[in-house]
């Protein structure tokens, strides 16, 4: 067969994707373990693991055991954590009191974290469902509507507990309007100008919430409730856009987008339009997808795993939150 130089492409794109060194050379997205955030599930108890079922790998830990998983995410080079805390039944109540209990789980998880590594970033979760007889992440009125400024009131308590207990970084991710003002001049009152927030700005009404409300025990409280009065539409990304704007206006530091994959269009949206450090969270639901089809060898579970944390970075992101932290990170090192 006879070939004609004319009839070929002078610039070839696979040249640089012939040899393994020339793709890493030219690789536009890149991920490392300090791009990472590993949430953890905190109990009452000693020595307890409790596996979630929903969650494979994924367990609710007692303060001892959760910091043998902290030192852990130091050895491979995580940055931070971010604590869900299992409230016991009896400590919930209509007005989410036990939230800002100075002496409750989640502050004297805070201060057995920082006292034994104090160089690990913690980050806790500031929002009510944990909390409440009802599951929702604010309070109620007599009809079931979640308020908004009376939810305030104790948002900004909740965090101030968080903060005094030694918390790096405050996350609300309750979607109340105004909370991040709030939040950050009762820091300030407080002298607290060193405590960061992260903004849940973006967080969605979705359907992929499923095995974090099972692992934290509010789905049980919400049964046939809803969040769509003050979580995002999922059909809406002009309208993330906004929320980011106030929350940034307000004083946030970071901002968060909730979903992760489902939202990447979103991701890339925030990301191109402020330029601020973006976070998104690779939620319960998207880790179990991939677990249970890695289980029944529908799937390469590690290539996928990889593959969805990097496209999370290719979108925008600068942070991820994701349960597969600790196995991502270990392939990372791994090199």
């Amino acid at each position: 067969m006879t070939f004609s130089l004319g009839r070929f492409p002078q610039r070839r794109m696979r040249r640089s994707r012939r040899d393994d060194f020339s793709r890493r050379l030219v690789r536009e997205a890149r991920l490392a373990p300090e791009d990472l955030i590993l949430p953890l599930f905190v109990r009452e108890g000693r020595q307890v693991a409790e596996p979630v079922p929903s969650m494979p790998g994924v367990s609710r830990l007692s303060i001892d055991a959760l910091l043998k998983v902290v030192e852990q995410a130091l050895t491979y080079g995580i940055p931070a954590i971010v604590l869900f805390p299992v409230i016991d039944a009896a400590l919930k109540t209509a007005g989410a009191e036990e939230a800002f209990n100075d002496e409750g789980l989640v502050p004297r998880c805070v201060r057995e974290v920082k006292k034994r590594f104090p160089e690990i970033g913690v980050i806790t979760d500031v929002a009510l469902d944990p909390y409440t007889i009802h599951g929702q992440d604010g309070l109620i009125d007599a009809s079931g509507y979640v308020v908004n400024d009376e939810t305030l009131v104790v948002l900004e308590k909740q965090a101030l507990s968080h903060a005094a207990a030694g918390a790096d970084i405050v996350s609300p991710s309750d979607m109340m309007d105004g909370r991040i003002g709030a939040i950050r001049r009762a820091l300030d009152a407080r002298k607290l100008i060193h405590v960061r927030i992260l903004a849940y700005s973006a967080k969605y009404a979705s359907a992929f919430y499923g095995p974090f409300r099972d692992a934290v025990g509010s789905g049980a409280n919400l049964g046939k409730g809803d969040k769509k009065t003050y979580q995002m539409d999922p059909g809406n990304s002009d309208e993330a856009l906004h929320e980011v704007a106030l929350d940034l206006d307000e004083g946030a530091d970071y901002v968060m987008v909730k979903p992760a994959m489902p939202y990447l269009d979103v991701v890339r949206r925030v990301k191109d339009r402020f330029g601020v450090p973006t976070f998104v969270y690779q939620v319960s639901g998207e880790y179990a997808m991939l677990k249970a089809a890695a289980q029944l060898d529908w799937i390469d579970g590690e290539a996928c795993m990889m593959e969805a944390l990097l496209g999370f970075k290719r979108a925008g992101a600068d942070a991820i939150l994701t349960y597969f932290a600790l196995e991502a990170a270990r392939l990372l090192k791994k090199g």
